[in-house]
Formats: structure tokens, sequence, C-alpha cells
């Protein structure tokens, strides 16, 4: 039987296998706030061993895409109790990922009152789409004063109690794809002069306090974080120090007690590869849970997990269009390669809970 298959037990969580739904943007939460139609979604793929969201939101000021959902206030966590009890009742186990955007956003797409924010006053490279104004460059965000630091950690800790609330059974912090927690770990996009920006130590600070907070306002053992070293999205680009800063991360999440690292390698979309000697080093370093993530198939899943250098792996784009991913690998049935681009990210239920499951005939 091939270990993908095979149950797993994550802290205190009983996993029925270990595929993993990685977190994809999906762009269907109206108004910010999840409806029906992500618990239909999410239901269906609901035969992973693990799901993790899409990037959710712990701040007005992080909800820097258009239409993606928040955690942040009582509507949203009704909205998330929809979706939770849904995979409950298939009897999966859904982790929520919080991503604060950061620079990675658009005024439009924030409600009155929010802002784009971030570790230093240095815009992404690329545009955002607006609902209102279609395609605009990134802006320049306003540099995190000492008091945002703190308000925003309070956020995270807030919408962790929120995501409790509504039955997740842990939560994942966007530690990857140029949103705001990497933006403090890379010096291309953190520039500042205090404890928070310069050495390694100083660039790891904001990242390992968010960490620490969460995991004191719901338990260590329901908080995670997802890192894409080498990663590009944003106009981040690798460093001299890369190899360095996520050694002495993955240490000191370690140290912490996080329950699990989830490691995601971009090259399958044209970003540099992540070299295994980055892989083996948070391996060896982290004593819980590791998930890596990018490109892979079921052969080459069953291969990392064999080997030893993951105990789960995620899958990302195979689970947009089959919602029996699962299933098609265990019984070795055609996969649907037919994904709708232009539906992606798109409004409405047409490329996203309408993929149907295999048909044995």
């Amino acid at each position: 039987m091939y270990k993908l298959f095979s149950p797993y037990k994550l802290g205190n969580i009983e996993l029925k296998n270990r595929v993993v739904m990685a977190p994809m943007t999906r762009c269907r939460a109206i108004g910010n706030i999840p409806n029906e139609l992500q618990a239909n979604y999410y239901e269906q793929r609901s035969s992973a061993g693990l799901i993790i969201t899409e990037g959710t939101s712990p701040s007005p000021n992080g909800l820097g895409y258009a239409r993606i959902p928040g955690i942040f206030n009582e509507s949203q966590v009704a909205g998330w109790k929809k979706t939770t009890d849904a995979v409950h009742g298939k009897g999966g186990k859904i982790f929520i990922q919080f991503m604060h955007a950061g620079r990675m956003g658009h005024q439009h797409n924030l409600p009155k009152g929010a802002e784009v924010i971030a570790p230093s006053a240095i815009a992404a490279s690329g545009q955002m789409y607006t609902d209102n104004e279609g395609m605009q460059d990134l802006p320049v965000p306003r540099a995190m004063t000492a008091e945002d630091l703190i308000h925003t950690r309070k956020e995270f800790m807030k919408s962790s109690i929120n995501a409790i609330t509504a039955g997740f059974d842990g939560v994942e912090l966007h530690g990857a794809n140029g949103y705001l927690l990497e933006q403090f770990l890379s010096p291309m996009s953190n520039q500042r002069n205090d404890e928070y920006g310069g050495t390694i130590e100083n660039r790891c600070r904001f990242v390992l306090e968010v960490v620490e907070s969460v995991g004191k306002a719901i338990g260590m053992d329901k908080v995670a974080i997802r890192l894409s070293p080498y990663g590009v999205n944003g106009g981040m680009t690798p460093y001299p120090e890369i190899n360095d800063t996520y050694s002495y991360l993955a240490s000191n999440l370690d140290r912490l007690g996080i329950l699990y690292i989830h490691l995601v390698d971009h090259s399958a979309m044209g970003a540099p590869e992540v070299p295994i000697e980055i892989k083996q080093t948070i391996r060896e370093k982290m004593r819980n849970t590791l998930i890596l993530a990018g490109g892979y198939s079921k052969e080459t899943a069953e291969r990392d997990l064999q080997n030893g250098l993951a105990d789960l792996i995620a899958f990302g784009k195979p689970f947009i269009s089959n919602p029996d991913l699962v299933e098609r690998m265990m019984n070795d049935w055609p996969l649907n390669t037919d994904w709708d681009f232009n539906t992606f990210y798109s409004a409405d239920a047409k490329g996203y809970n309408d993929y149907p499951p295999y048909k044995v005939i």
C-alpha cells in the first residue's frame, strides 16, 4: 500500500491519509464573507487527509486581493462555520490559512479605513486586479510603526480565536509567496533600521512573535506556517543569506513547538528550485511535521514520503479540477487536467465547484 494513503497523526489530529489540499486563492468571498460556495467546494474535497483553506485575512489591512475572505468579524466567523461543518460532516480535517497581504494589495480592494502596510515603504513589483478599476500598479505601502506591529500581532491572535470558534482544526500562517510575514524575512522588502530589520535574527523577529502570540491564544498544537524560500512573487528574489535565514527560522519554529512547517517549492511555476539542502536542513531541525508542496505527482509524493524527506504532501492545482483527487490517485483513475484558467479567480460557481468526480463505467 502506498504510504501516501496511510493514516497519519498530526499532533492530536488523526488524518485519514497523507494527502493535503494546498491553499489556493479563489476569490469567491463576496464582501469578504465566505458563503455556501466555499462550503460546497471544500466539502467536495474532504477526502483529503487535511484541507488548508485559501488565504484568509486576519485584518482589514490584509485584504489585498478582490473578494478574498477574512476572519476578523462575526459575519466571517459565521460564514466559515458553514465550511467547517460541511468538511467535518464528511470526516475531513481543515485548517484555515491566515494571509495578510501586506504590500501585495491595493487600496481599491480594502474596506474603508484600511490601508496597505508593510515592513518598509517599498512597492512590490507587478499589478493587482481590482473589481472597480481593473488592473492597477501595486502601490508604495506605508511602513509599519512600532504601534502597527503590536496591533497586527493582536489581530492575528484575535482572528486565531475566531478561527477556532468557527470550527477550524488549526491555523496555518502564510509566511510565503511574498506576503506580509515573508516581507519581514527578506532584505528585499525589509529595510528597517530597528530591531525588526537588518540581521537575520531581527528580520525573523516579527514572524516568530506572531507564531508565539497565536500559540498563546489557541495552543501551539494548532499553529503551523507555510514558507517559500526562493519564491519570486511580487519581486522577491533570493539573497546571499537566504539559506542561513531559513535555517535560523526553522530552528526557532521548532523551539516554539509549532505543529508543522509547510514548505513550498514554486519551481514548477518558473521560480528557482528550492535546493535539496534547504529541504533537508528544515527536515533535520523540525521535530514535528513537515509538509512539502510543489508540482508533486502520486509517484514523486510517495518517493519523498518513503525517503523521509516529508511527512505529508500537498497538492494544489490538481484539486481544482479533481474534487475526488484522493480516490483518483488511489484507484489509478485518470486525472482531469482540463482546467479553465479564466475561472480561477472569478466570482461564481463556474470553474469552482462544478468539476465532476470520476465516473466508473
